[in-house]
C-alpha cells in the first residue's frame, strides 16, 4: 500500500527510519575513525601507514580510471 502513495507521503512515513539509519552509519564511522587515529598515534610507523593509505587510494583511483570492475556474485 505504501507504493501507491505520493512521493511526499512516502518520505514522511520513511523519515524516522532514514534519520535513524543515517545516525547509525555516522556513529559507526566516528567510532572507526577514532579507533584508526588512536592506532596511528600509538604506532611507531606513522609514515608507513600514511604511505600505505596514499598508495591504496592511488591504486583505487587508477583502477577506477581504467574501468576495472570487480566480479559480482550470483
Amino acid at each position: 500500500m505504501l507504493a501507491t502513495e505520493p512521493l511526499w507521503q512516502r518520505l514522511i512515513i520513511l523519515a524516522p527510519a532514514i534519520v535513524i539509519g543515517v545516525g547509525l552509519v555516522a556513529a559507526v564511522m566516528i567510532l572507526l575513525g577514532r579507533a584508526f587515529v588512536e592506532t596511528v598515534r600509538e604506532s611507531g610507523h606513522k609514515r608507513l601507514i600514511y604511505a600505505g593509505l596514499v598508495l591504496l587510494a592511488g591504486v583505487i583511483a587508477l583502477l577506477t580510471y581504467f574501468g576495472v570492475e570487480l566480479p559480482r556474485e550470483g
